[in-house]
This record gives structure tokens, C-alpha cells and sequence, in this order.
């Protein structure tokens, strides 16, 4: 597990490209065959990636969380973005079609991702917060998702916005998460863009072609940067960074937070004319 220190809302101004992309963007999660972990220490989130390609991947438990399962202290969210799959919780197992979401709560000790099919395999997108509470594992179908449209073609930015993991949803002690996707013809997500200090967040980008990219903007409001992203490429945002993207085709993102609250529309908004 790859462990990464946020630089802080001072040191960010001075980074190059390169520093930016190895301290704010994780692009090697996703591998056939493995589960990939990163903890950040922002919130002390665990971002990751499990791809059954063949066999079975249960849950490993590195040494740096000193626990004696990956969730003895914590949750998790596990969102498929590849084809149909399982999920094991201990005794119960779970059918996982594409874009479903299994919220797993804190005690669970045998976390086990499978395929149905070798040849379309489940890619479960993870993220994980501490919990200090338990919550009861649920599964949300991509149905389920409460979604909701906002935007306009006017502005190019159409969008679903499907809640997963939140107040009203599964519930969970901090965890809040759920997937935007663009309409075809629009390319924006999250503009204008808000910061909220109470809580970091993560964005997953995926269904990004090969050739396509994603501008994601961060940093201060009057001091941004940008990080160009590919495919299931994973952009971690503390609180005091907005978060905002325009894509070279639509596309789709995972969001989640941790933090203070679990309020969704406790945001600290940006207007376009103060962005620099």
C-alpha cells in the first residue's frame, strides 16, 4: 500500500507538473489480477482498486493500518465500474451488477471480490474512511441511486448525478459517495466549483477513452492549477482545493467524501469571476 502525504494550501503553489501529479493523482490503481491500495493521510483515506481477473481477491490488511482486518476500523465503498461480479461479506455474499455500490461497515473481517465472467470482469473502485460507529452492510443498485439531472446543454454541462452512500441513502458513519455522469455534448463537472473545509474528496474518473482526457482544475480559487487525467485516474482534493473538470468527450466520475458531516450540500461555493 503506497502511502502519500498531501502537500498543504502554501507548498502547492510552488510545484511543477510532475510534483503535482505524483502528490494529488493516482493513475496505476487498476491492474488485472490485484488489488492496489494508497493511504492519504488527508482525512486518512484508503483509495483503491480490485480486479478480479481470474481467481478470487480477498481484502488484504497491510501492516500500516496495524489492525487486525482492513475494516476492524473502518468503511468502505465499493463501486463496479467493469462487468458483473460478487462481493463476499463474511457469510453473505453479494451480486454486484455494473455501476452498483456495496457499502461495507466497520467489524466486517472477510472482504472476498470475484467475476462472474473471466472474459468482462467486476472492477470494484474502493475508497475507504475510518469509523469510529457500525453500519449495517447494503447493497445500492445503480437503480437506486436517487439520481438527479442538472445543468444544461447551453453550458455543456448535462449531468446525472446518482446518490449511493449518504443521509438519506446507505448509511455510514462518514462515508458519503455516489457518480456523476455527463450528458453526450457536455464536457463540465462541478462549475463553478466550491471548496468545503470541512471534509477532503476524491474524484474517479472513468468511461474515458483511450484517446480522451479529463482537465480536472484544483488549488486555491484564486490561485488554480490543473492535472490532465485519464482513465480511472483518481484525484484526491482537501478541503481547501476546489474541484472541477472539463473532459475531451463525456464521461463519468465517482465522488466521495470523509470529513467533519455527511451534509451534501455543505459547500463553501466559488463564483467564476473569483477563479484566477
Amino acid at each position: 500500500m503506497k502511502t502519500c502525504l498531501i502537500p498543504d494550501s502554501v507548498r502547492y503553489r510552488t510545484m511543477n507538473t510532475s510534483e503535482l501529479r505524483e502528490s494529488f493523482l493516482f493513475e496505476s490503481l487498476s491492474s488485472p489480477g490485484e488489488i492496489r491500495l494508497a493511504y492519504v493521510d488527508v482525512d486518512r483515506a484508503v483509495i483503491g482498486m480490485a480486479w478480479p481477473a481470474g481467481s478470487n481477491l480477498p481484502l488484504p490488511c497491510p501492516p500500516e493500518l496495524r489492525a487486525g482486518h482492513f475494516l476492524e476500523r473502518r468503511e468502505v465503498g465499493a463501486l463496479n465500474i467493469g462487468g458483473p461480479g460478487t462481493i463476499r461479506a463474511d457469510d453473505k455474499l453479494f451480486e454486484v451488477a455494473p455501476l452498483d455500490c456495496l457499502y461495507l461497515g466497520r467489524g466486517t473481517q472477510l472482504v472476498e471480490f470475484s467475476s462472474a465472467d473471466p472474459l468482462n470482469p467486476a472492477i470494484f473502485y474502493l475508497l475507504s474512511y475510518p469509523a469510529h460507529a457500525e453500519f449495517a452492510t447494503t447493497l445500492v443498485r445503480r437503480s437506486d441511486a436517487c439520481p438527479m439531472d442538472l445543468g444544461s446543454a447551453t453550458n455543456a454541462n448535462r449531468r446525472t448525478v446518482c446518490k449511493y452512500i449518504h443521509q438519506q441513502g446507505a448509511r455510514s458513519c462518514q462515508l458519503v459517495m455516489g457518480v456523476t455522469h455527463l450528458q453526450q455534448g457536455s464536457i463540465w463537472n462541478t462549475m463553478p466549483p466550491h471548496t468545503h473545509l470541512r471534509r477532503s474528496e476524491v474524484y474517479m474518473y472513468f468511461n474515458v477513452g483511450e484517446s480522451d482526457r479529463v482537465f480536472h482544475f484544483m488549488g486555491k480559487p484564486d490561485e488554480t492549477r490543473h492535472l490532465l487525467v485519464s482513465n480511472r485516474g483518481v484525484v484526491v482534493s482537501p478541503g481547501w482545493s476546489i474541484h472541477a473538470g472539463a473532459g475531451t468527450c463525456a464521461y463519468s466520475f465517482c465522488w466521495g467524501m470523509g470529513g467533519e458531516n455527511q451534509d451534501y450540500a455543505d459547500m463553501d461555493a466559488v463564483r467564476i469571476g473569483e477563479l484566477l
